[in-house]
Parts: structure tokens; C-alpha cells; sequence
């Protein structure tokens, strides 16, 4: 695009959709304080994916796992607030520009910032799930259980609690991933905030967008793999490019 204002080519790209989908990764919930999985200092540097968030693990020693819940995950997803980025694109939503988020993320932060239509391709962390009975209980509660009870137990029938997260070894809920995939193929205008786009399957929805001749806008900190493939690419904060949006 021809514009030397990068902004103001993505304001055009905004006003000129019909049909807008955002992409999310943990980038735009790294401005709330959530470290990202795989950046300099994401939580996988610090902490084995294949140990503290593999299925099979989980099962094996679900104690491990809730520890980890404990110590690392609640206090910090406890505490965040959305962030401008997450509050741009409800807003957006609100004004009927943008027709769903797909998120990657599993903070609950869109839905906080007031987004109604997010399809949560990996689940949400705030949703403690019993696989016996399936009642589902809220992350504060199940956190008080664990200073008396490790792992914790369902309070209704004693069953295996779990997140309702998808860990390694899962497969993506087939639901949400055919919503996912339909909302790429419909767009006009396929937006990625904060992500890195190397997670299969989620991370080809871009390229399915742009086949179907969506325009495509890539905000991430760092360089993705399809970067060139892009109309527009910023390395920045997301609030940043967001707030220049939705004003």
C-alpha cells in the first residue's frame, strides 16, 4: 500500500471491511502481564511444556500439574486486566466491523474487555472442568481447594478436576475449530495481534483467510512466518496499532 503512514493504510483497510476477523495469540495479553509461551522470556524457557502441560502427565500426577496452577498460573492470570488491545477489538465488534475473535489464548481477557463472539481454539483457564460428572467450577473456588486438597476433587461426585484447556497430546475442539475455519474462509479482512503463528493447526488460518482473498494485517512484536505474505505488517505493541483503530 501506498500510504507512508502505515496506520492510516490499516484505518482504510477497517473502514473498508465488511467482514473482519481477528486472530489472538499471548502477544496482545503480554501487555496484561501474561508472559508469552516462546518468546526471550516466555514460560517455556523457564518451564517443560512436556512436564507441566501434556496430557498424559497430567494423568500420571495430576498434583504436578496443580502446583504449577499454584504457584505460576493463578497469580498471575488472577490479577490481569484486558488491555487497550483487547478493549479496541470489542469495541470494534460493538460497532459491527468486526465479526468474531479466534484466540489462541486461554485468560478469558476478550470476553472481559466485553467481546461477545470469541471462539477460544485452546480453551479457558478460568473454567475448571470434573471429567466425571462434567460440572464445571469456577478457577477462584478450585484455587482455595488446593491449600487443603492436592490435586483438588470435584466437590460433587470426587472426580479428576482439570482445566478446561487444551494440553499437549489434545486434540482442538472440532466445534470451535470448524467455527475458526469458517470465519477465515468469510472474511474480507483477517487481523493477527500477537501471535506468533508457528502452532498448527491454528497458525494456517491466516493463509486459509488469504487464500480465500482476504486482505491480511499482522501485529507481533517479533517477525512470523508469514509476514510476507501480508498487506501490512507491524512489529509493535498491539495497543498501539489498536488504539489508532478503534478511535
Amino acid at each position: 500500500m501506498s500510504n507512508p503512514n502505515p496506520h492510516d493504510d490499516l484505518r482504510q483497510l477497517v473502514a473498508a471491511a465488511g467482514h473482519m476477523v481477528a486472530f489472538t495469540g499471548a502477544g496482545i495479553s503480554a501487555e496484561s502481564g501474561i508472559p508469552t509461551y516462546r518468546g526471550d522470556d516466555g514460560l517455556w524457557n523457564k518451564y517443560d511444556p512436556a512436564k507441566f502441560a501434556n496430557i498424559d502427565n497430567f494423568f500420571k500426577d495430576p498434583g504436578y500439574y496443580w502446583n504449577f496452577f499454584r504457584e505460576v498460573r493463578y497469580p498471575v492470570i488472577s490479577k490481569a486486566q484486558p488491555n487497550d488491545a483487547h478493549t479496541a477489538l470489542a469495541e470494534l465488534e460493538a460497532k459491527g466491523i468486526l465479526k468474531a475473535v479466534i484466540t489462541q489464548n486461554i485468560d478469558g481477557l476478550q470476553q472481559a474487555a466485553g467481546s461477545k463472539n470469541v471462539l477460544e481454539l485452546h480453551g479457558n483457564t478460568r473454567r475448571i472442568i470434573c471429567l466425571q460428572c462434567s460440572r464445571q467450577h469456577a478457577m477462584d473456588d478450585v484455587y482455595q481447594q488446593l491449600d487443603n486438597e492436592l490435586p483438588p476433587i470435584c466437590p460433587s461426585c470426587g472426580g479428576t478436576l482439570k482445566p478446561d484447556v487444551v494440553f499437549f497430546g489434545e486434540s482442538l475442539p472440532a466445534d470451535v475449530l470448524e467455527g475458526a475455519v469458517a470465519a477465515a474462509q468469510a472474511c474480507d479482512l483477517f487481523l493477527v495481534v500477537g501471535s506468533s503463528l508457528v502452532v498448527q493447526p491454528a497458525a494456517g488460518l491466516p493463509a486459509l483467510a488469504r487464500r480465500n482473498g482476504a486482505r491480511l494485517v499482522i501485529i507481533n512484536r517479533d517477525p512470523t512466518p508469514l509476514d510476507q505474505m501480508a498487506d501490512l505488517v507491524f512489529n509493535q505493541r498491539a495497543s498501539d496499532v489498536l488504539r489508532t483503530v478503534s478511535s
